[in-house]
C-alpha cells in the first residue's frame, strides 16, 4: 500500500503538526476507568433527577470518533467503544488555553481514537452526555472512514476489509459476540455432562472422517504429504478404543470444495462421541442442547430466518426414504427401485448417473425434493448403509444405519449415528469406498487400516455426532451467507494479490 491518497496525506500531516507540538499521534498508555454502558449504566439515575448533572462524578472513557459537529465555542462528538456509543460535550472554556481552536478543531477528525474526561449530564433533548474536561489523542487514524455512518454496504468490502466492517456496523460486531457465547456455552455444556475436551491432529497420514475433497500440504522434515483434516472424527474414536467414555473437540475443519451461502473451505464443529449410548441418545441430548442455548442466550423460541419462522419448540423425526415421499412428494412406488429413479430424475431433467448404486440415488432424491422443505427441526434418520460408510447398521434392516442429521430451515445443522464398531464390516465398506474412488468418485473415502486396527481392539458401542457450529450460529443470528458469521472468510484473491504470489 502506498500512502498517495490526498486526503490521507492531509491526516499524515495533522499527525505531524501533533507531534511539533509534543503530542504523541500514537500513544502507548491510556487511563479508562469505565466503559460507555458501564458510565451509561451508573448515570442513568440523571435522566429521572430534576438536577440533570453531577459534577462530583468523573469518569475517563475512550473510544473512536464516529460523529464529529463542529460549532463556535462548544461541538459535540460521539465517541464508540466496543460496548456502545456516546455523546460529549466539547466546550472551548473547559480545556486548556487554545486547546479547543488550536488542537481540538483543526486536529480531531472522525476515525481518531481518543480519551475524553469529564462528568455526566443530561442534554436538553435527555440524552445522557459527558461533559469532557480534558482530551487526548490516543491514535490518529491516517485513512478517513466511509462517509456512509449507518455502515458499509458493499459486502465484497465488508468481507476483505472485515476490521472496517466492524468499525462501521455494529450490528456486525453483535452477531460475533452471540458467535462467540455459542461456542462458550457449547463447551460448557459438554464439560457440565461429563464430556472430556481433547485435541487431535490437524494434519492427517490419510484424508477420514468424512466424504470430502482435501487439501494437500507438504511435511518437509519427513518427505511426505499430509492432509488438512475433513474431519476428526477417526481419530476421536481411537480415543474410545483407548478408554476414553465421552470427549469432545471444537476446532476446524478444512474441505477443498466449492464455496457458497453455506460453504467455507475452513470452518468450524463440535465433534463428540459418547460411549454406551446409541443415536437416540444424541436425539435427546441434542434436544437438551438447543433447549440450554436458547436459555442461556436470552433468544425466543420462535426466531425469524429471512422470510421463514423456525420453531425450536418443534422437533420431530422422520426416516429418509419415508420423507421421500411424504415430504418430498416422490411417487411411494419407486423409492426402492433403482432404475426407476433413474428413470424420474432424467423426467425432472436432473443429472441422473448409472453408476450410482441404490443409496446414493435415494440420497439425491432427498437432496433435490426434501431438504429445502425441512424448516423446523427434523431429524431425518436411517440413512442408506452406500452413503453412511462409517455408521452402525440398524439390527432390523441391515441396509439401512442408525443415523440421523439435523435440519433446520433447509439446511443440515448435524450429522450423527451409533458408530460402527464391527472392524471387518469397517473394512469392508472402506474397500467399497476404495472402489467408489477408483470408479471416479474422487470424495470416496480413504482406506485408513490403523483405524481398523484399533478397531480389532474392540471399541464399546458408542454413539458420535458432528454440529456445524457456523451454519448454527446462521440461524441463530438471521444471517443467511456463512460469510456473514466468520470474521475472515475465504476471499478470492484481488488481481494484484495473485500478481504477489499473495491469497487470501
Amino acid at each position: 500500500m502506498t500512502f498517495d491518497n490526498q486526503y490521507v496525506l492531509q491526516r499524515i500531516e495533522k499527525a505531524n503538526q501533533l507531534r511539533q507540538m509534543g503530542i504523541d499521534p500514537y500513544a502507548n498508555t491510556s487511563n479508562r476507568n469505565t466503559t460507555v454502558e458501564k458510565f451509561n449504566t451508573v448515570n442513568s439515575d440523571l435522566l429521572h433527577k430534576e438536577e440533570k448533572r453531577d459534577e462530583h462524578r468523573h469518569y475517563t472513557l475512550s473510544g473512536r470518533i464516529k460523529l464529529y459537529r463542529l460549532m463556535g465555542k462548544a461541538s459535540f462528538i460521539k465517541i464508540e467503544d466496543e460496548s456502545g456509543l456516546l455523546q460529549v460535550y466539547v466546550a472551548r472554556d473547559n480545556l486548556p488555553e487554545n486547546f479547543y481552536n488550536d488542537v481540538f478543531k483543526k486536529l480531531f477528525e472522525v476515525g481518531d481514537i481518543i480519551e475524553v474526561s469529564g462528568y455526566p449530564f443530561v442534554t436538553q433533548h435527555g440524552e445522557l452526555s459527558l461533559h469532557a474536561n480534558r482530551l487526548t489523542m490516543l491514535t490518529k487514524a491516517i485513512s478517513p472512514l466511509p462517509e456512509k455512518f449507518h455502515g458499509i454496504q458493499d459486502k465484497e468490502m465488508r468481507y476483505r476489509q472485515r476490521y472496517l466492517d466492524l468499525i462501521m456496523n455494529s450490528e456486525v460486531r453483535k452477531t460475533f459476540h452471540i458467535r462467540s457465547k455459542v461456542i462458550s456455552l457449547t463447551r460448557r455444556f459438554f464439560e457440565d455432562k461429563g464430556f472430556l475436551e481433547v485435541e487431535t491432529p490437524m494434519m492427517h497420514p490419510i484424508a477420514g472422517g468424512a466424504n470430502a475433497k482435501p487439501f494437500v500440504t507438504h511435511h518437509n522434515a519427513l518427505g511426505i504429504d499430509r492432509y488438512l483434516r475433513i474431519a476428526p472424527e477417526l481419530y476421536l474414536k481411537r480415543l474410545i478404543v483407548g478408554g476414553f467414555e465421552a470427549v469432545f473437540e471444537i476446532n476446524r475443519n478444512f474441505r477443498n470444495e466449492g464455496m457458497d451461502a453455506t460453504h467455507n473451505p475452513e470452518f468450524t464443529s463440535i465433534e463428540f462421541y459418547w460411549a454406551y449410548k446409541t443415536y437416540k441418545d444424541l436425539i435427546a441430548i441434542t434436544k437438551e442442547y438447543f433447549e440450554y442455548l436458547f436459555d442461556h442466550l436470552n433468544l425466543p423460541k420462535r426466531l425469524p430466518y429471512g422470510e421463514l419462522e423456525v420453531d425450536f419448540d418443534q422437533f420431530t423425526e422422520i426416516e429418509l426414504i419415508e420423507s421421500l415421499s411424504v415430504i418430498g412428494g416422490v411417487p411411494k412406488a419407486i423409492v426402492n427401485d433403482k432404475e426407476a429413479i433413474l428413470a424420474f430424475l432424467r423426467s425432472k431433467n436432473l443429472e441422473a448417473k448409472a453408476t450410482m448404486n441404490l443409496g446414493q440415488l435415494q440420497g439425491e432424491l432427498f437432496d433435490e425434493f426434501v431438504e429445502s422443505k425441512l424448516i423446523n427441526p427434523t431429524f431425518i434418520t436411517h440413512y442408506p448403509v452406500e452413503i453412511s460408510p462409517l455408521a452402525r447398521r440398524n439390527d432390523a434392516r441391515p441396509e439401512l444405519t442408525d443415523r440421523f442429521e439435523l435440519f433446520i430451515a433447509g439446511r443440515e445443522i448435524a450429522n450423527a449415528f451409533s458408530e460402527l464398531n464391527d472392524p471387518l464390516d469397517q473394512l469392508a465398506r472402506f474397500e467399497g469406498q476404495m472402489a467408489a474412488k477408483e470408479s471416479g468418485d474422487d470424495e470416496a473415502h480413504e482406506m485408513d487400516e490403523d483405524f481398523v486396527t484399533a478397531l480389532s481392539y474392540g471399541m464399546a458401542p458408542t454413539a458420535g455426532q458432528g454440529i456445524g457450529i457456523d451454519r448454527l450460529v446462521m440461524m441463530l443470528t438471521n444471517q443467511h451467507s456463512i460469510r456473514d458469521v466468520l470474521l475472515f472468510p475465504a476471499m478470492k484473491p484481488h488481481h494484484n494479490q495473485i500478481n504477489n504470489g499473495d491469497e487470501e
